[in-house]
């Protein structure tokens, strides 16, 4: 029960939910059996396409195995975020992109003295990382902590289950088209590859990253580390340790992970042309939402439907007040809001439904 209210927490005015609730009590205790005689078997997922930041395939398991992965999630994932570092960061509680830009500009300025002294920066990228990730590699991963036999046969019906099979495809071939072959799931090999959309998958994820973290930690001895998902960001006052450190962690990388970066996402530079991560932009005593992603929010604020300004508004107001130098931006964003009829608070983090709503 606890599993099906985190699944649908925040959610429950979805069809899928909605459905789910309506006979709950049937669907749950099916659920149970399925999993107590050890005949549960995922459903059909729904591919579709999403176009922004960038074409991507996101694979959506239907609510029933959501709530089976919730329930993995809960018995297993304590036991191995116990062991993952502080700076590793996403779907772990309370360590969300606040949590991340926060820690990276703590790094900065412990290594920079405040500004006050040269400091560089190593950003790097994993080339294509959830349709890269191997399989056998991860259980192996997940087996050095999961002692319990039924659990483990869960976690290999989640991690092994082709979505491709019998998948329902809700996007046009056109919009399939969009998404680069090599970054498409449906052209890996079956011990290859992560869906994209189900918290299984960010789960197993963290897992398999945790090799990294430990190794910059530890061998590397890298005290200025975040990484968020497959986005990391190494600090120091040295540029030249830096490469030699890319070039270790390419190594592991290989041989431990059958993984890679980006070359065209690797960035070596000082620190005060500016840190970007998690969509914020660090530089010296400032930190604020990418210019890009800006330009964006003023742009569809001004010409989307009334009926969904008012979410949409706030939650590009949320998102700016997590950066510590957004006020023009948010005064920006509020004289766009109030020109269509809104009312802004006066702190500008706010906006109310006009009257004609």
């Amino acid at each position: 029960m606890h599993a099906y209210m985190c699944c649908r927490r925040n959610k429950r005015t979805k069809d899928a939910a909605r459905a789910f609730e309506h006979d709950q009590e049937r669907l749950l205790f099916e659920i149970f059996h399925a999993l107590r005689e050890g005949t549960y078997q995922p459903q059909r997922a729904i591919c579709f396409v999403v176009t922004r930041p960038r074409p991507r395939e996101v694979w959506r398991s239907t609510f029933r195995d959501r709530v089976v992965h919730h329930f993995y999630f809960n018995r297993v994932a304590p036991r191995f975020h116990a062991s993952f570092i502080a700076d590793s960061c996403a779907s772990i509680a309370g360590r969300g992109t606040l949590y991340a830009a926060e820690r990276l500009e703590h790094h900065v300025r412990s290594c920079s003295q405040n500004w006050a002294r040269p400091a560089y920066y190593l950003k790097c990228d994993l080339a294509n990382f959830f349709v890269a990730i191997h399989k056998p590699t991860l259980r192996e991963l997940l087996a050095k902590r999961i002692r319990e036999a039924w659990l483990m046969e869960l976690g290999d019906r989640i991690l092994f289950h082709d979505p491709r099979e019998g998948a329902l495809m809700h996007s046009s071939p056109a919009m399939m088209a969009l998404v680069p072959p090599h970054k498409s799931l449906l052209n890996q090999s079956a011990d290859r590859g992560l869906p994209i959309g189900n918290l299984s998958s960010q789960f197993f994820a963290n897992v398999y990253l945790d090799v990294l973290d430990q190794f910059v930690k530890h061998r590397l001895h890298c005290k200025h580390y975040v990484r968020y998902v497959d986005d990391f960001v190494l600090v120091h006052e040295s540029a030249q340790w830096l490469n030699e450190a890319r070039e270790q962690i390419e190594q592991l990388l290989a041989e431990r992970l059958s993984a890679k970066l980006n070359p065209t996402k690797t960035i070596l530079q000082p620190v005060e042309r500016g840190v970007d991560l998690v969509g914020q932009l660090l530089k010296p005593w400032c930190r604020r939402l990418r210019p890009r992603t800006v330009s964006h929010a003023l742009a569809r604020v001004a010409t989307i439907d009334d009926a969904d300004l008012w979410t949409t508004a706030n939650s590009y107001f949320g998102l700016l007040t997590q950066a510590t130098h957004s006020h023009l931006d948010r005064a920006h964003l509020a004289n766009i809001i109030r020109g269509r009829g809104h009312a802004v608070n006066h702190s500008l983090t706010k906006t109310y439904r006009g009257d004609h709503q």
